[in-house]
């Protein structure tokens, strides 16, 4: 059978094996205990069910100063499954903090699509989406899992997982992987995490803007909106593809949902044949 090289990757190896669902179940129920004291003093980003539903699968700007990528206003995005015919990304290459190089990449992806192409982001095909395109993944939820030591982030569309360590500094010698390392603290209301050691196999966001592996990556989480609004301020910086750090945001939709469900990607996506969608990652033997 056709297994997808990285579904599960971390859960397996937190987890010992047991299906992702469990594991979570089970850390929320024997994992270690916050105490009272610590529970007043942080965020509550898990309780019960509750998950979180991206409100878009672009990031939002900020009110002022550099910030992501955007959408050609010459080209209005007009996404697919709306029952009209779509009208894919064009990224906005007037945006000043490209680096020339970053601009050309995308101008190339931008031609190829004006020509004719499509412009699946790269989810469809199970590629993990790395830091910060993680904050992207639309339609199913995000769910938090809050222990003393570390904040685990699962997003349940193909169960792709991030790990953030708490109250540690970053390892001397970071290898390089798809969702880098990250380690956090919290800030009175806000989760703060900090993450580098980004491979280049990644993009920044759905346009598929490029950064080197110098990436750094500050996210904020806080919970806003009377408790309905999970909000993630994110700081961008690499000198290598950008001209100057720059920030955007996400927000989150609190949902209250029967549980995390298990949501392998390879399984379900055999169906989906386009010719220029990269094929799905596989791996001939099974990984755990």
């Amino acid at each position: 059978m056709r297994r997808n090289v990285f579904r599960n990757a971390h859960a397996r190896r937190m987890c010992g094996g047991v299906g992702i669902a469990a594991c979570v179940a089970a850390c929320w129920v024997v994992g270690p205990a916050l105490s009272a004291a610590a529970q007043q003093s942080i965020p509550d980003f898990s309780a019960g069910t509750v998950g979180w539903l991206a409100q878009g699968v672009n990031f939002q700007s900020p009110p002022s100063g550099p910030h992501e990528v955007t959408n050609d206003p010459a080209h209005p995005f007009r996404p697919p499954g709306r029952g009209e015919a779509p009208v894919w990304r064009i990224a906005d290459l007037n945006n000043p903090i490209l680096q020339p190089w970053a601009r050309e990449e995308l101008k190339k992806r931008n031609e190829r699509i004006l020509a004719g192409g499509t412009g699946y982001t790269r989810q469809v095909a199970c590629w993990p989406m790395g830091v910060p395109a993680f904050l992207l993944y639309p339609a199913q939820p995000l769910y938090i899992v809050q222990t003393p030591k570390q904040v685990v982030l699962i997003a349940q569309m193909d169960n792709q997982v991030r790990h953030v360590y708490l109250n540690v500094s970053h390892s001397k010698s970071v290898k390089p992987s798809w969702y880098g390392e990250s380690v956090g603290h919290y800030e009175g209301d806000t989760l703060v995490v900090d993450t580098i050691g980004m491979n280049d196999r990644t993009w920044i966001d759905n346009y598929r803007t490029p950064h080197s592996p110098n990436l750094h990556i500050v996210e904020r989480f806080r919970v806003a909106g009377d408790g309905k609004t999970l909000q993630v301020d994110v700081h961008v910086e690499d000198p290598g593809a950008f001209t100057t750090p720059w920030n955007t945001i996400q927000r989150y939709d609190r949902a209250e949902l029967g549980g995390l469900t298990e949501f392998p990607c390879a399984e379900n996506n055999d169906h989906f044949r386009e010719p220029d969608v990269e094929p799905m990652p596989t791996a001939a033997p099974p990984d755990f």
